[in-house]
């Protein structure tokens, strides 16, 4: 068996798809004989300054030779690459051996690019100690990756699937014709195996991307069979080809469990900590809250295109216990979602009269209050019972908004009560 690992060959402005190169190498692979028996598609962190888009990187698992393999997939990243832009480096590596059984300091590797920064000199080092083949065009940043899904599949334990169709190259920067009924209509009769394929909030269609590129829609779920059948449910312009993934999408892979005091920009979290300040909507739609442990504190964010999650952040009040998760960026972290652990069910109230129902007023500084009318009194305020609008349990941003890699509420296997986004 051989692992082809390849990565960084598209371009946020040029397009390109780094699974459609690796489509291509299969494709090419299987022509000259050899069979690739499994697709892999890695998001590694998506803090990462430098990923191009989704910060994805392509393993093939095939019986090919290293030799052929990596031959074949040169001659094509020669060839797909989107090298002119400057921040498109791509990466290859090629190793040789059962991907389950990779040197454990290759499986470390993929751990921390999931979750961590990793350098090039690193991925450099580390590829010429255990003998693989390599190869890095201009500064070789997409060795990185490429590293990393050469030893994912031993490394991560969780895998969902994606089934991605493509477009004829003729077609490539048109606008993509895609029957938003039709799609609707299989992403129903096949929830919630499936998810994050539109939005029923506003009516979106997520699984077509806007980007300029070959991909005409990714169907994601937990179930390799029903993402296929998903895909030819969908009626629009003809398919060119499609592959299916193996995949740590929907898996929250990207999440470390941290204390407030310790994050830094760059990383994604699980904090547990208490409201601070009342939610606060700033200019553009965004809604933010401070966040605290006890020791410190940090500013919380959901964003405008978050949409509805933002009314969820509103509702929460001063006191109210959270985890929040997401990714920290300039000292902010930018909620993914939230789980409501305890929340505040009253709050102080001036006293009512007993005799005639009204509002009590002050009786003068440090001496309660009283009704004029009846001459009753009360020494403080009361606790009064208040509505809440949210409930115990997790909140999520809806499938418009949410991260490649972040785990949707309807996937199960949350710690409390959850209240899907769909």
């Amino acid at each position: 068996m051989t692992t082809v690992g390849i990565d960084d060959t598209d371009s946020r402005e040029r397009g390109m798809c780094t699974t459609y190169a690796a489509d291509t190498v299969a494709r090419r692979l299987e022509r000259r004989g050899a069979s690739v028996d499994r697709s892999l598609l890695i998001r590694c962190n998506p803090a990462v300054e430098h990923k191009t888009r989704g910060n994805a990187a392509l393993a093939l698992h095939t019986d090919a030779s290293a030799n052929v393999a990596f031959d074949v997939a040169r001659r094509t990243i020669d060839e797909v690459a989107k090298a002119g832009d400057d921040r498109t480096n791509p990466g290859l590596v090629v190793a040789p051996g059962d991907p389950g059984r990779v040197p454990e300091s290759v499986a470390d590797f993929a751990r921390e690019a999931v979750d961590d920064h990793l350098a090039r000199s690193a991925a450099r080092s580390l590829v010429d100690r255990v003998g693989y083949r390599h190869h890095g065009w201009k500064n070789g940043r997409g060795l990185i990756g490429a590293l990393a899904a050469v030893g994912a599949w031993r490394a991560l334990g969780e895998w969902t699937y994606e089934r991605i169709t493509y477009r004829e190259p003729t077609r490539w920067g048109t606008e993509r014709t895609v029957d938003p009924e039709s799609v609707f209509a299989a992403a129903d009769a096949y929830a919630p195996t499936i998810w994050d394929t539109v939005d029923r909030g506003t009516g979106e269609v997520v699984c077509v991307p806007r980007t300029p590129g070959p991909v005409l829609y990714g169907i994601r779920g937990d179930d390799p069979v029903a993402c296929r059948a998903v895909a030819e449910h969908i009626e629009g312009e003809p398919v060119d080809r499609a592959r299916t993934f193996v995949t740590n999408q929907g898996t929250d892979g990207h999440l470390r469990d941290g204390v407030v005091g310790d994050v830094r920009d760059g990383y994604a979290y699980r904090l547990d900590g208490t409201v601070l300040t009342a939610p606060e909507t700033r200019r553009g739609g965004h809604v933010f809250f401070e966040f605290g442990d006890g020791n410190r504190a940090i500013e919380c964010v959901a964003f405008e295109p978050t949409k509805r999650f933002r009314d969820r952040v509103r509702g929460l009040r001063v006191g109210d216990t959270l985890t929040v998760c997401g990714e920290v960026s300039s000292g902010t972290l930018k909620l993914e979602k939230f789980a409501a652990r305890e929340l505040v069910a009253t709050e102080p109230a001036t006293p009512v009269c007993s005799g005639c129902g009204r509002t009590m007023e002050s009786a003068g500084s440090g001496q309660g209050y009283r009704c004029r009318d009846c001459d009753t009194s009360a020494t403080g305020k009361r606790r009064r019972r208040i509505e809440r609008d949210l409930d115990v349990g997790w909140y999520e941003v809806p499938p418009r908004a949410r991260r490649h890699i972040a785990k949707p509420l309807l996937r199960g296997g949350f710690d409390a009560a959850t209240h899907p986004e769909r």
